[in-house]
């Protein structure tokens, strides 16, 4: 952690560099170049932030503040106030929202950079392969699964969400995503009962 953790100047950079992220994507942005982009220089970005992986990761943590819907879905899926099914399928709503397309794109460009440095990018890596799977996986516990059915229903529920993404950035139609997501949840939770 840097000596500036927490301070209204980092939170303030890390939003610029949200919005550019989120306008331009990130490829091949170097931590000079983002810094030209907000005003700033190498030095205050590495004071703040320590490294320019950990200064996208707050960028990143910033702009899902943006999109509503996408930063609530684990909590409205571990909501009881609907049936899993229904709240599995809305969890691909709030997702795949058309108004959370900026952040989806941002993204994938991250996960393209990181894919291109893996050793460099491995704490982001982890995290993507694991983060949200725990947090499905512990509602299906909730839910009553045995804990090794739930990762393997958590891991099937992410997969399908990361290509649902995916897809729909390559121009599919919601609306066949959300049918063929749909028929999935219900294969899963039919073979479940």
């Amino acid at each position: 952690m840097t000596d500036g953790a927490d301070s209204p100047e980092r939170r303030r950079l890390a939003q610029l560099v949200a919005d550019l992220i989120l306008e331009n994507g990130l490829i091949d942005l170097s931590l000079s170049g983002i810094a030209r982009a907000v005003g700033s220089n190498n030095r205050m970005l590495l004071y703040y932030f320590g490294s320019k992986e950990r200064l996208l990761e707050a960028a990143s943590e910033i702009a899902i503040e943006r999109f509503p819907h996408l930063a609530a879905v684990f909590e409205r899926l571990a909501a009881d106030d609907v049936p899993l099914r229904e709240r599995l399928l809305r969890a691909w709503q709030d997702i795949g929202a058309p108004e959370n397309r900026p952040y989806l794109v941002m993204f994938f460009h991250r996960f393209a950079v990181a894919l291109g440095d893996p050793e460099r990018w491995n704490e982001f890596l982890s995290h993507l392969g694991t983060g949200w799977v725990g947090r499905v996986r512990a509602v299906f516990v909730a839910e009553g699964w045995d804990p090794d059915a739930a990762e393997l229903a958590a891991t099937r529920v992410v997969a399908e969400w990361r290509g649902l993404q995916f897809a729909l950035l390559c121009g599919m139609g919601p609306e066949q995503l959300t049918a063929a997501y749909e028929r999935s949840i219900d294969e899963l939770l039919e073979k479940a009962s």
